[in-house]
């Protein structure tokens, strides 16, 4: 994609959509954390259906400790990988508890040490709780950056890297939950819905594919 088409891509994604959310549910900056750690290799959908059950009963670091691990898994039991998931949940709780007085901190080394919280973790905690410029890439975006051209890379860090460096400062903030949406609904895995899309004409995909007859 060429540095001029990066403008109207996302000038045409802000105007249809001016302020993206994530899919995920939640109320506090820790049910956030808390859910985006759930849903790695899971879907938003059946995240949100089993913190709906879990968060009315515990949704403080301290609360989902009193839990035990057992009361945790008999929750979340619906989501894939739960078992471990708990486990580094509850470790989680823990050093929030201890070393941060159960508030979620707001730098990447520190989100970072905590146990189940990698970079696209960290990246959504640090994006949507604390509005920093950061690019979570998951499946959706990895998949977007490079079919489209936005921003190729091998792995996921060499596309935050390509991403942080071509989606300009006005855009930053959001760029992320548009680019998952699009991924999510439209430039989907097995066939984009190009005939769908409202930015196939800055998009770098060829051939197009067309609407099913």
């Amino acid at each position: 994609m060429k540095k001029s088409a990066i403008k109207p891509f996302f000038t045409i994604l802000r105007e249809a959509n001016p302020s993206p959310q994530t899919e995920l549910e939640y109320t506090t900056v820790f049910e956030l954390l808390a859910a985006v750690l759930l849903s790695a290799q899971a879907t938003d959908v059946g995240v949100n259906k089993a913190t709906r059950k879990l968060f009315p009963v515990a949704n403080t670091p301290q609360a989902i400790l009193d839990l035990g691990l057992e009361g945790l898994e008999s929750y979340i039991k619906t989501i894939g990988l739960y078992r471990s998931k708990a486990k580094h949940l509850m470790e989680t709780c823990r050093i929030l508890v201890e070393r941060h007085g159960s508030k979620v901190p707001n730098t990447r080394e520190a989100l970072e040490a905590l146990p189940g919280v990698g970079r696209k973790t960290a990246n959504v905690v640090l994006n949507v709780a604390f509005g920093q410029p950061t690019m979570a890439v998951d499946t959706h975006i990895f998949r977007v950056s490079n079919r489209t051209g936005l921003a190729p890379g091998k792995t996921p860090l060499e596309v935050e890297k390509q991403l942080l460096q071509r989606v300009s400062a006005e855009f930053a903030v959001d760029s992320h939950h548009w680019l998952i949406l699009l991924g999510r609904y439209v430039c989907q895995a097995r066939k984009p819905k190009c005939w769908e899309c409202l930015v196939a004409a800055q998009c770098d995909f060829k051939p197009k594919s067309e609407a099913p007859k």
